[in-house]
């Protein structure tokens, strides 16, 4: 059985990041589950037939289709026995991917016809050989994962993604404004005003697109900037925590000792290791 296997830590890029990709040329009636997965997956099928159950559905896949794995839904997979697939995968994980793939009909449908277009088997090829380079990896395969989405959606478009691309906006300007303001001491309701949309529907639509809370998001972004400053710097804790909008060290080492698992200074000193 020829196949590869490649993950990457999609945390290097929070918006959206390949976190596993592959090739298998299965045996006949090789299974994967019932089983949930924690990120989106593309399957791709080179060669051969076999079943993908997912929403209670059953579909019957041949050369050429493709079908979606979406998060913490309940799916399972089987190559043909007499004619078993050949697929490549593509999986991906971040704070936007969800919203991205709200522009195309995957999300609905589960299941696409690429047919014999060539542009998305070369997605497919670009992404393995991208999986063999010494460095910058994350990089040109972060390039060819924006290409693959831009070509879903020109190719399978949502025909409702007039409502949801306002929706996205929306988002986007609240990911924009937190990125450039987390130093600040800024709240949910800062960002909402910036909007000038009302709180409690930007909660709901920051958490559909995204998983988490609007909140939740905001804390974590300034937990990872401040890592990234105990990393790369000397500064000093109180300095670090004046960075990222907390004017009171022990409070700030409080919390980062609560997503972390340790206090600032141990980071540091792991990290310096």
């Amino acid at each position: 059985m020829l196949d590869y296997h490649f993950s990457n830590d999609f945390f290097k890029n929070i918006d959206a990041m390949i976190y596993t990709c592959g090739y298998e040329n299965c045996a006949p009636c090789h299974s994967y589950g019932p089983i949930m997965r924690n990120g989106y997956l593309i399957h791709y099928v080179l060669q051969g037939e076999g079943i993908y159950k997912a929403r209670g559905k059953l579909f019957r896949l041949k050369k050429g289709d493709a079908f979606l794995i979406c998060p913490d839904e309940l799916i399972y997979y089987e190559a043909d026995k007499h004619n078993p697939w050949t697929y490549t995968w593509i999986g991906m994980q971040g704070i936007k991917v969800k919203g991205y793939l709200q522009r195309t009909s995957l999300l609905d449908n589960l299941v696409i016809h690429y047919g014999d277009d060539e542009q998305f088997k070369l997605c497919h090829e670009k992404m393995s050989k991208a999986d063999q380079l010494p460095q910058n990896r994350d990089l040109i395969m972060n390039s060819i994962l924006y290409e693959y989405l831009f070509l879903l959606a020109c190719k399978f478009p949502n025909e409702q993604v007039t409502i949801n691309e306002k929706k996205s906006d929306y988002v986007e300007e609240a990911l924009q404004y937190i990125e450039e303001h987390y130093c600040d001491p800024i709240t949910v309701q800062d960002v909402a005003d910036h909007i000038n949309i009302n709180r409690s529907y930007l909660h709901r639509i920051f958490k559909s697109f995204t998983n988490v809370s609007i909140q939740s998001y905001l804390l974590d972004y300034r937990i990872r900037q401040a890592c990234i400053l105990l990393k790369t710097t000397s500064m000093s804790i109180r300095i670090i925590a004046r960075s990222v909008s907390y004017i009171d060290p022990l409070y700030f080492s409080r919390i980062f000792h609560q997503k972390m698992g340790m206090s600032p200074s141990e980071y540091r000193k792991i990290q310096k290791k």
